[in-house]
């Protein structure tokens, strides 16, 4: 398994416009659209930011997981993405070392990625994400 970078930082948002608004309006950065995967129940939005992103999450239904996730913790970090060469491999490989998933095979994730998620009891509490984009 190898793991290139950070690939984006996950922050649950309720309102992904206003959210927008601070990022791009104060912070600067360029949105580089939005986009609505209706399998995780989510709308969102990229920022680049040097060789990584900000992923901004708001849920489209108040049963999907951002909408879970605001309800227990609030707005927020979420989830980090990291960059790896071959997420069917690092599955594999973590399938091997025992440690936890959520998705034993890879998902379709915004941007046309391939993604899979760690349990977070696997990672001492941090929702980890295996990003593969080419």
């Amino acid at each position: 398994m190898k793991v290139l970078k950070i690939d984006h930082i996950g922050i649950a948002v309720k309102n992904l416009q206003e959210s927008l608004d601070f990022y791009t309006e104060i912070l600067g950065l360029n949105n580089t659209g939005i986009e609505t995967i209706e399998e995780q129940k989510v709308k969102v939005a990229f920022l680049p930011c040097g060789d990584s992103e900000l992923e901004l999450l708001e849920s489209t239904s108040p049963d999907g997981p951002i909408a879970k996730f605001i309800d227990k913790n609030g707005e927020g970090v979420q989830h980090i993405a990291l960059k790896v060469d071959d997420i069917e491999g690092a599955l594999d490989y973590l399938k091997e070392k025992g440690i936890r998933l959520i998705d034993e095979k890879p998902r379709y994730g915004a941007g046309g990625a391939k993604i899979a998620f760690l349990h977070p009891k696997a990672t001492r509490g941090v929702l980890l994400e295996l990003s593969e984009r080419k």
